[in-house]
């Protein structure tokens, strides 16, 4: 969620089973972790501060509803929302059980690993909202009135 202006919250949710979770949502902490670190370097110039939330989803709830596993959230908003992506689903492993996991489907190509790229990208959407919106060089104005 977006806490207030200037702060950006990506949360990321996975199963996690006596202490285990699939290959599929460790490669996507790598990437989740990847594109926090970049997100960390670049939107603080814009006064922007980013925060990290892991989740963990118990068994229960992974049973429920196994596509909450593995799934991004930046500000209030799906990953998947923010850049025009579907929700699909595949076969994962002994983790996961029989359950078909989340996979984002991008431009027609699924990934079962959410690329940092598309994060980033995503984060960049999101963060939108939070810039400044005084309108500064927007419209027609004498050369020495406009922000340097």
């Amino acid at each position: 969620m977006q806490d207030s202006k200037g702060k950006l919250k990506i949360k990321w949710q996975r199963l996690l089973s006596d202490g285990e979770t699939c290959e599929r949502c460790q490669s996507t902490e790598r990437e989740v972790e990847k594109a926090v670190r970049k997100l960390k370097e670049t939107l603080p110039r814009l006064g922007i501060k980013v925060k990290l939330e892991k989740e963990k989803l118990t068994e229960e709830e992974f049973k429920k509803n196994p596509k909450a596993s593995n799934r991004i959230f930046i500000g209030d908003k799906p990953l998947e929302e923010l850049i025009g992506a579907n929700v699909g689903g595949s076969k994962c492993c002994d983790v996961c059980g029989e359950e078909e996991c989340r996979t984002v489907i991008i431009g027609g190509e699924e990934h079962e690993v959410v690329p940092s790229q598309t994060i980033i990208n995503a984060a960049l959407n999101a963060a939108q909202d939070q810039l400044p919106t005084d309108n500064c060089c927007t419209s027609p104005r004498e050369e020495d009135t406009c922000c340097s």
